[in-house]
């Protein structure tokens, strides 16, 4: 099975998402919240939501790629 645009692109906003924790837990750093204007912030709020939506989508991507 190949990976299409949308799979790299959930891949990518994961690793965003995996980062910004990391950032968070290590140096209380909110690097999404900095970068668009604090975490509440509607444009910070859109992001953390696509990222959320991107791991929810993985898991379904892993239940394809164990099928084949």
């Amino acid at each position: 099975m190949r990976l299409d645009y949308f799979d790299w692109f959930s891949l990518l906003l994961v690793i965003i998402g995996a980062l910004n924790w990391g950032f968070i837990g290590l140096f209380n750093f909110d690097l999404v919240g900095f970068l668009f204007g604090g975490s509440m912030s509607f444009l910070s709020k859109v992001i953390y939501g696509l990222i959320g939506f991107a791991g929810a989508y993985l898991i379904y991507l892993l239940t394809k790629l164990k099928k084949s």
